[in-house]
């Protein structure tokens, strides 16, 4: 039979038959081409979820005789950008020997340090606790995914009878175990039982699938998927709208955003009690659909069923028990009215901990919630990236999926807690957290840098995401912040990386930009006004224009932007960071510089202003003050460099070598330079120092803070 895309209405039919005959005769080749089509549709399985393995026969580097080995998606992997470097290669011999040593449940984490023992490639991936469940199967090529079709079916209550039902008993059914060396015999034994199945469902976690070659694999895959897909859509509506239907209706779309950029800051700020986080807010009409419903209530204490979900949604989501229409700027109201929930939330996750856990269990983790949901707005997640944020939205999303469909074929059920627990805290996981690299000197922290698109400005943004920021990108020339934006996404990655077109003399734009940063990130911790123009004329040749301009740029625009990002630090209430890129101009004068050395001093003292006044908020200002940077430093466009080369008399292109040469280290300034000094402000060492300065001008007496 011949497949196309049009063959499936539920998931997506993506193999390339001009592509896979590249791979032909490499089995591995085809088993990573197989993984990233299978990643590459969230409807089949999850970032990160899932693996997949096949079996080839190879040459023992030992014996030089043919041996079989199996390779699979190694520890922390994710299948739709799997590559080569990422899989695991085992012996097969050797692992299914490890059963005539296997002592039984209570020495499984002992069977995981045992898979060493089998690694046929040397460069293998750590692998993973999944191991044994394809390694005890015979078939040449296995899938095993999350796709939220088939896990609504494992998690209903009679998800067994239904599975019988309706695959008339070519899919086996395994109740739920925990990961592990048991589950492998378990589904070896189904197996057993039940000679010809095509494939395995996991009751609450998941389905197993298999081929003889990586297409029969894909194809079997898909088709379960479909056919569970297509049974839960025919029985949608059947028992009553979705969720028990609407109890409340969403506020319309400006208006949720509106309410998601004034709450945001102020939920991170009770998130982060413990480690500093990144948000993510989405109002996809799933989520609406769940959290507007009249099942709400009944359904989210529930929690999770599959593993994977769980692990990153924790045991259940805090929902808000706020109007969606409510004022949300009233900060001190709306914190006196969210806070109890935080503190019931952590008193039930150590109440949680306490009685679940057993002697040897981990400490206890942050016990904030990570799923916010707010009926009528949406859904915020927090998390210590980025990424894990985002990737936490779209897993409660896929719980979500599950809860809807196996309420409509029968009744949700969720992990027991002690379950739960066991699989969070599973002394595997932590010593895989344990292995993890420790956080970036700024992990955890939002950057908005103005004029960050060329220049100095694109050199902080750079610095601070090296160092674990995620940056709100900006500038007011489209083109140049396009160009930066797309670089930086190659080398940082989508998830670190927001922007917006902002001209800070243009208050809308202002507020549109810090907008942008909280509904990517969830607030603002570090600002650094960076944008600026520079005028070099005498006196008697500057005009009204050139003085308006480059106070409405340098001094209201700085002051503008920090207000309007102050307020948001305070709904934080941790503090924050304000960084004024100011000039050695601030403190010496010269020639034809009455107008942009003027509004420098002033931006100088309008810093100091400010840092008195938002000590007691723990908000540090502090200014770094560059001179002569003309590497890739839009201040020199538009006649500067000609006006201080007049001024000077020299020509332009002997200003680098003049400015060098006028210092006291003889030494050019880089934008990188301005970016190290930035850091060293906010990189944790001088959180005691505010309304400071940093002179990075290689050194010119004058400029001497006296």
């Amino acid at each position: 039979m011949v497949f196309n895309k049009q063959s499936f209405k539920h998931v997506s039919y993506l193999w390339d038959e001009s592509k896979a005959i590249e791979f032909e005769g490499d089995e591995v080749s085809l088993l990573i081409y197989r993984s990233n089509l299978l990643g590459a549709d969230l409807r089949l399985t999850n970032y990160g979820g899932g693996n997949t393995s096949c079996k080839v026969i190879g040459n023992d580097p030992l014996t030089g005789l043919p041996t079989e080995v199996m390779w699979i998606k190694g520890s922390g992997g994710d299948i739709g950008t799997l590559k080569r470097s990422g899989l695991a290669a085992l012996y097969v011999d050797k692992l299914r020997s490890l059963k005539n040593i296997y002592k039984g449940l209570a020495f499984e984490d002992e069977m995981v340090e045992l898979f060493n023992h089998c690694i046929f490639d040397l460069n293998s991936k750590a692998p993973s606790i999944d191991t044994p469940l394809h390694g005890f199967l015979p078939f040449k090529h296995i899938d095993h995914l999350h796709p939220d079709a088939a896990i609504a079916i494992a998690a209903a209550k009679d998800g067994k009878h239904i599975t019988k039902e309706l695959f008339s008993g070519s899919i086996g059914w395994v109740d739920w175990q925990r990961p592990g060396f048991d589950l492998g015999l378990r589904l070896k034994e189904c197996l057993d039982n039940n000679p010809g199945i095509k494939g395995i469902m996991l009751g609450s976690h998941g389905l197993f699938t298999w081929g003889n070659t990586a297409y029969d694999s894909y194809l079997n895959t898909l088709q379960v998927v479909e056919k569970c897909a297509e049974f839960l859509e025919q029985n949608y509506g059947k028992k009553g709208p979705a969720f028990g239907g609407a109890k409340i209706q969403s506020l319309p779309n400006p208006d949720r955003k509106k309410q998601a950029i004034a709450l945001a800051p102020i939920l991170r700020g009770f998130c982060s009690s413990n480690t500093r986080m990144i948000g993510h807010f989405t109002d996809d009409e799933r989520v609406l659909e769940f959290i507007n419903s009249n099942d709400l209530k009944r359904l989210a204490p529930m929690g999770t069923s599959c593993p994977d979900h769980f692990l990153r949604t924790k045991i259940s989501p805090l929902v808000l028990d706020l109007d969606a229409t409510a004022d949300l700027n009233e900060v001190k109201q709306i914190n006196e009215k969210i806070k109890p929930a935080f503190e019931d939330y952590r008193k039930l996750y150590h109440n949680y901990y306490n009685a679940c856990k057993h002697a040897n269990s981990p400490v206890i983790r942050d016990p904030n919630p990570i799923v916010i949901l707010y009926p009528g707005v949406g859904m915020f997640t927090f998390a210590k990236d980025k990424q894990t944020a985002r990737v936490s939205a779209e897993f409660y999303i896929n719980a979500i999926n599950v809860m809807k469909g196996a309420e409509a074929i029968s009744e949700y059920t969720s992990l027991p807690r002690q379950e739960a627990f066991d699989i969070e805290y599973w002394l595997l996981e932590e010593a895989k957290l344990q292995r993890m690299h420790k956080p970036k000197p700024l992990s955890g922290k939002i950057a908005l840098i103005t004029g960050s698109a060329g220049g100095i400005g694109k050199a902080i943004a750079k610095k601070f995401l090296e160092e674990g920021a995620v940056v709100l990108l900006n500038d007011l020339n489209p083109e140049r912040l396009a160009g930066a934006v797309k670089e930086f996404k190659k080398q940082f990655g989508a998830d670190a990386i927001a922007s917006a077109v902002m001209d800070v003399t243009k208050m809308n734009e202002i507020i549109d930009a810090i907008a942008t940063t909280i509904l990517n990130f969830g607030g603002i911790d570090i600002v650094v006004n960076n944008a600026g123009l520079s005028i070099s004329k005498s006196i008697a040749d500057h005009t009204e224009n050139d003085w308006n301009v480059l106070y409405d740029v340098l001094v209201k625009g700085q002051f503008f932007v920090t207000q309007s990002s102050v307020e948001v630090m305070k709904k934080q209430d941790f503090g924050g960071d304000v960084i004024n890129i100011v000039s050695k101009n601030a403190l010496v004068s010269g020639p034809n510089n009455a107008g942009y050395g003027s509004a420098k001093a002033a931006q100088f003292h309008l810093s100091h202003l400010i840092a008195s006044e938002l000590g007691a908020d723990n908000i540090r200002v502090n200014v770094v003050n560059p001179d002569a940077v003309i590497s890739d430093s839009n201040i020199w466009a538009g006649g500067w460099a000609e006006g201080r080369a007049r001024a000077y008399g020299i020509k332009v292109e002997e200003l680098p070598a003049f400015y060098a040469k006028r210092t006291l280290l003889n030494q050019t300034i880089l934008p990188i330079d301005i970016a190290n000094a930035c850091f060293v402000l906010i990189g944790g060492l001088l959180n005691k120092s505010t309304g400071n300065v940093i002179n990075v001008d290689g050194g010119i007496a004058a400029a001497f803070v006296r």
